[in-house]
């Protein structure tokens, strides 16, 4: 084993964190380290309105007043809450220095650490070039007014992507096909969007993104495609898309009816998550995000909805049962507005 030098130590100390900044961000995390004062982080940052009251945070647990809110002063101490009193009740709510940090928390890290895996090794099929050549010459003939030579990078740059989310690789060109092809499609409208003279009539696009694309997201596409049939085009993205989608949204989306769909080999709306393209962006009329508004092209005529709806795969089954009619909610507004006859 070899002795650090002097002469190292200076190259180790530029790639570290300061002793400072060391000391501050682990008193925060020693804030952090509870369980009860994580969940009700995540209420209060997942609520309607960005707040709410000592009460509601109450319901959480079975401690005691005094208990609670001996959490609630470590959490203000720490600069995590900001409180006001309003009558006889206290509202609290993030502070905003930290609200970005707190959705990677519980966006991000929460599901690592929770079973999700880790940096997902590149083990594709054997052999696989001849699959995507024939599957870029297919496409190329479906969609004529695309260039061979595009069909064939989007082939490529669909099945990388998948790839990389891990998971097992058994079904891997065919949820290329799928990806591929939606990506065509969307290409397509984006362009077709782009040259069609004002107020002509379309179908309306949605995109819903979320960062792994596997809850949330699936769940709020597979309601709006629930309600609104054909008369809305509905695609859902991930920034960073897991594996596979959660066990306890695969239950909702039974439920809904459409499991079954889901594996249709010409759906293009299958239940698979998928990273988020450019194209998708463009050729949406209503992007909304939850948990990851700041990862999406900001687009002039485009219209944007941000959603604070908790994570169903950090959710107890009740959990994910109010996550499920809150989406359930907000997706027949948003349909309601789409659609207004």
């Amino acid at each position: 084993m070899t002795t650090p030098t002097a002469a190292s130590t200076p190259a180790i100390e530029s790639h570290a964190i300061g002793e400072d900044a060391a000391s501050a961000v682990a008193s925060t995390l020693k804030a952090l380290a509870d369980p009860l004062r994580l969940r009700m982080l995540s209420a209060i940052s997942t609520s309607a309105g960005g707040e709410v009251t000592v009460g509601e945070l109450a319901t959480l647990t079975e401690v005691s007043q005094p208990t609670v809110s001996h959490h609630l002063r470590v959490l203000r101490e720490s600069g995590l809450l900001a409180a006001d009193r309003r009558g006889t009740s206290v509202w609290y709510r993030v502070e905003p220095a930290y609200r970005g940090a707190l959705s990677t928390l519980l966006d991000r890290f929460a599901p690592a650490a929770v079973g999700s895996p880790a940096t997902p090794h590149l083990t594709g099929l054997t052999d696989v070039e001849p699959a995507l050549d024939h599957l870029a010459a297919s496409l190329a003939d479906r969609f004529p007014s695309t260039p061979r030579g595009e069909c064939v990078r989007v082939v490529r740059e669909s099945y990388t992507a998948l790839l990389r989310r891990g998971g097992d690789p058994t079904h891997l060109v065919p949820l290329t096909e799928h990806f591929a092809r939606q990506r065509l499609i969307d290409a397509e409208r984006a362009q077709a969007l782009g040259s069609a003279p004002a107020g002509t009539p379309r179908i309306p696009q949605v995109l819903f993104v979320c960062v792994a694309n596997a809850g949330r997201s699936q769940l709020a596409a597979a309601l709006l495609r629930h309600y609104a049939g054909d008369r809305v085009a509905v695609r859902s993205a991930g920034s960073a898309p897991a594996p596979d989608v959660h066990a306890s949204v695969r239950t909702l989306l039974a439920e809904l009816g459409d499991a079954g769909a889901a594996e249709e080999v010409d759906d293009v709306t299958r239940f698979y998550p998928k990273p988020l393209t450019d194209d998708a962006v463009r050729a949406a009329d209503v992007v909304v995000t939850m948990g990851c508004g700041d990862v999406c092209p900001v687009l002039p005529g485009t219209r944007y909805e941000d959603w604070m709806v908790g994570d169903p795969a950090l959710a107890s089954p009740a959990g994910v049962a109010a996550i499920r009619d809150e989406l359930d909610q907000r997706v027949r507004t948003l349909l309601a507005n789409l659609l207004p006859a």
